[in-house]
């Protein structure tokens, strides 16, 4: 007999029909009553076993963490707060769980440290069988967004001789052998021996691939894996994370942002409409985490009408200069609250600068624009007259409440000898990126895109708070188990 989803049971229109459930026991309570959970929704199908004419040995192995298939009548319950349960009829175990040995117990509340210590058992948890659902759902209308609004679906490489960025923490890809790696006569590695036949690493963005696509096709994306091997031991920040990267010929500084909010708006909304169960449960949960948070520290509003406050409200911009006044005038700064200090223009804004201007000053999301030309990518189109000294570049980032920076984003350079000479200026090698200069030789034109850490908006959706938690197998400094 084909087994049903328990989603699909407890939305059923009929019952007193023979049903088959598989899952896995989440409780068993007086040898009687199993929460059986397969994964489909948040919420358990009871199934009631006659425990009078089922073997001992059999009912010793209805245990936590145990696989287990039901056969029985699909009845309206008689308990309160569920609709529909099982009278079981045959009950086979598929798979044992040692109820000494399984580390997922309900009774004991592990704690966030315990499972990310075991992050390939804690999806069996209520809280982050939800996030991972609500991740789901996002990365569905990621997708539906672009491709209901035209645009192509790229595949940038995850194995590039570029850094888009001009960060420099990047992994090396390399097949030499460490042992005896090939030197060159002056001692550097000779990566002329090496596959590719020259330095390679793992991307920290599809952009630059993603601009020579967009310069064909009118307007396109990238979804996929980026790294940064970047030593920060944060609640916010991940050594392998997932990209989305829009890009869009003949887009300005403003038709960037437009997308942004319009985009993000979207994908928030599809979530709400379509996992309200895991985002009520999820709310709940960051209620009662925040009881034990001091008034202070706790969210203004609820997780639920954090999210509608978004979609309902349009996002402010500011220019960089009028943000700097804010925070240099502000009472955190001026009573050295700040742990960096904002003095004078051209300073790069942290996260709690970030979150300042997003929680205290405008309690809205915040576009911020025209960012000094110093603290930004080489990419990024100069502003025209801007004062000596001053210089900026047609730059966005977006701010969130809680999350800070979601979304860093500019209109791109596309006047080949402005390029050139801001590539000049930072010593990046012309020749390396003779490729990127093509399509400012050949046909340039006004366009701009963005990039947004899907994991930052999984965080927000979710009212996680660190980022560890909205990815299935975190990797960050010293951790790649699993």
């Amino acid at each position: 007999m084909k087994h049903t989803k328990v989603k699909d049971l407890l939305n059923s229109t009929t019952t007193l029909q023979e049903v088959n459930a598989k899952g896995w026991v989440r409780t068993f309570r007086n040898n009687q009553f199993i929460a059986l959970n397969d994964g489909s929704t948040i919420n358990n199908i009871q199934c009631v076993v006659d425990f009078e004419n089922t073997p001992d040995e059999t009912l010793k192995r209805i245990t936590t963490g145990a696989a287990v298939s039901v056969i029985g009548t699909l009845i309206e319950s008689k308990g309160a707060g569920q609709k529909y349960e099982i009278q079981v009829n045959k009950l086979e175990i598929l798979g044992d769980s040692d109820a000494e040995k399984f580390p997922i117990q309900p009774k004991n509340k592990p704690s966030l440290d315990f499972l990310r210590e075991n992050a390939h058992l804690r999806v069996r948890t209520n809280m982050f069988g939800a996030i991972m659902r609500v991740r789901s759902v996002l990365s569905f209308a990621v997708h539906n967004y672009f491709q209901q609004k035209g645009f192509v679906y790229v595949n940038t490489p995850i194995i590039t001789g570029s850094d888009a960025e001009g960060a420099g923490e990047m992994f090396k890809v390399t097949a030499l052998p460490f042992d005896n790696t090939p030197r060159t006569e002056d001692g550097k590695v000779n990566y002329k021996e090496d596959f590719f036949e020259k330095e390679t690493n793992l991307t920290v963005s599809g952009q630059l691939e993603g601009e020579t696509y967009a310069m064909a096709l009118g307007q396109i994306y990238t979804f996929g894996p980026t790294f940064r091997a970047e030593n920060s031991n944060t609640s916010r920040h991940l050594a392998e994370f997932w990209m989305i990267e829009p890009e869009v010929a003949f887009n300005n500084l403003d038709d960037n942002m437009d997308l942004a909010e319009d985009f993000i708006q979207y994908v928030i909304k599809y979530a709400l409409d379509n996992c309200q169960d895991d985002l009520k449960f999820l709310e709940g949960r960051l209620l009662e985490e925040e009881k034990s948070k001091p008034q202070a520290e706790r969210s203004e509003m609820a997780l639920l009408e954090k999210l509608n406050f978004v979609l309902e409200n349009n996002f402010k911009r500011v220019s960089y200069t009028e943000a700097i006044d804010i925070l240099r005038d502000s009472t955190p700064n001026k009573k050295k609250k700040f742990q960096y200090i904002i003095n004078e223009w051209g300073a790069d804004l942290q996260s709690e600068h970030e979150r300042y201007l997003v929680e205290k000053h405008f309690k809205c999301p915040v576009i911020l624009f025209d960012y000094p030309a110093n603290i930004k990518a080489f990419y990024m189109r100069l502003n025209d007259n801007t004062e000596p000294g001053r210089e900026t570049v047609r730059a966005m980032d977006i701010l969130f409440p809680g999350i800070g920076e979601i979304v860093g984003g500019s209109e791109r350079e596309e006047r080949y000898d402005v390029l050139i000479e801001k590539m000049k200026a930072l010593e990046i090698d012309e020749e390396e990126l003779s490729w990127y200069l093509d399509t400012r030789r050949f046909g340039s034109a006004t366009h701009a895109g963005f990039g947004l850490g899907f994991e930052r908006l999984v965080l927000f959706v979710t009212g996680m708070t660190n980022i560890r938690d909205v990815i299935p197998f975190p990797r960050t400094p010293g951790n790649a188990e699993f």
